[in-house]
């Protein structure tokens, strides 16, 4: 179902006041980025939400350690559709050497068309090594990994991107001066998710920091944080001036908010309200191309049952077939549940605009021992590089 939207502004209906995503050599139409969520934004989801509208769908984090010491379950991660133009890969490494020989590998292999680095996860196994988003604190060891990057990516002109949080919490704020070191350092652009790790993903996005790091900065900045309907995005670029858009829990379980996104771009009002039945729909076919992607029924139809609650969250559906949905073990089990729901029943309009995925308190974030006693160390934290991929 489509409708006409009456949350849009009515003075950007029929106009087109944006501008393409420039990243090196692509142009991104809308200026949307796909984040990339651990266990989530796979070849299969991906497909996906390019089915239903357009942007950049970055896949799932991988390490850089894994990748050059090619464990399988990361070189599968690194595989994309046919389709996917331009391939974007985000790497997370603390170690300027191994990021280094990360990057030589995909140039050499042709791995990807873009390559973003991870410098904001707020999860404690990877700030307590002093990775994601803890990373800038140390200021120079941050400058090399980007260095790094950017300076082996650059024989095959891949434009290479950073991800960041605005600090460690509000006493430890990094993205001015860490926006600043990887303009300097030459990255295509930079993307801020307006939360602190100590903020995790609770209360609301600071959009005014998206705001200061672009008015610091000359390549594009990008915007991530409670963008919950194509609307949201529409605001946060008048309100911040921003250059794009990074849109994450947003769209679990609503794949269909990309074909909003195009809409709200392009000026015009409609937005996706979809039944149930075009709900059930798109799960379907959701599980259908993760059985496909791992070639695998069963591991596919597991792989899709965290999604489950996602997809019929605020429609009236009973405990009792929800459970059994996140139980599936075939496509047949899918089928027969779903035959059993109202496909008549309309969308729950009163969702449009609240959280999904994820929501936190704030929390102390876990760090190596002495981590905040001196910004310039260039030391890398023992134990801190990975084999495991997907965060």
């Amino acid at each position: 179902m489509t409708i006409a939207a009456d949350r849009t502004d009515s003075n950007h209906a029929g106009t087109t006041p944006f501008r393409a995503l420039t990243l090196g050599r692509h142009q991104v139409w809308p200026p949307v980025v796909l984040a990339p969520m651990a266990g989530i934004t796979n070849v299969a989801f991906r497909r996906l939400c390019r089915e239903h509208g357009a942007g950049l769908y970055v896949c799932e984090m991988v390490t850089t350690r894994a990748l050059v010491e090619r464990n399988p379950k990361t070189l599968r991660m690194v595989a994309f559709s046919p389709g996917e133009q331009p391939r974007s890969l985000q790497l997370y490494g603390v170690d300027p050497v191994i990021v280094r020989r990360a990057v030589e590998m995909v140039v050499a292999e042709e791995l990807a068309d873009h390559i973003d680095l991870n410098f904001g996860c707020p999860v404690p196994k990877v700030t307590r090594k002093g990775g994601g988003a803890a990373l800038p604190w140390r200021r120079r060891l941050f400058g090399e990994i980007v260095r790094a990057a950017v300076t082996a990516a650059a024989p095959a002109g891949i434009p290479v991107t950073v991800k960041m949080r605005k600090g460690i919490d509000e006493d430890h704020l990094t993205y001015l001066e860490a926006g600043r070191i990887a303009e300097d350092a030459g990255v295509a652009a930079v993307a801020l998710h307006a939360r602190t790790a100590a903020d995790f993903y609770s209360g609301r996005a600071d959009w005014e920091a998206i705001a200061h790091l672009k008015a610091a900065l000359s390549v594009p900045v990008l915007g991530n944080g409670d963008i919950w309907e194509a609307d949201d995005a529409i605001r946060m670029m008048r309100q911040t001036g921003c250059d794009g858009v990074v849109v994450g829990r947003g769209c679990l379980g609503r794949p269909w908010l990309f074909a909003d996104l195009v809409a709200a771009f392009e000026g015009r009002t409609e937005r996706r309200l979809p039944s149930l039945g075009e709900v059930t729909a798109t799960m379907r076919r959701h599980a259908e191309l993760l059985v496909e992607w791992l070639g695998d029924e069963t591991a596919g139809c597991v792989d899709f049952r965290k999604h489950v609650a996602w997809y019929l969250k605020g429609f009236p559906v009973g405990g009792r077939i929800r459970r059994a949905l996140a139980m599936i073990n075939s496509l047949a089990e899918l089928d027969d549940l779903l035959a059993t729901l109202d496909p008549t029943m309309p969308f729950p309009t009163h969702e449009l605009g609240t959280p999904r995925g994820r929501t936190t308190s704030p929390r102390r974030v876990s760090l190596p021992e002495g981590w905040l006693a001196d910004r310039d160390c260039l030391a890398v934290p023992g134990g801190a590089e990975t084999e495991e991929s997907g965060g």
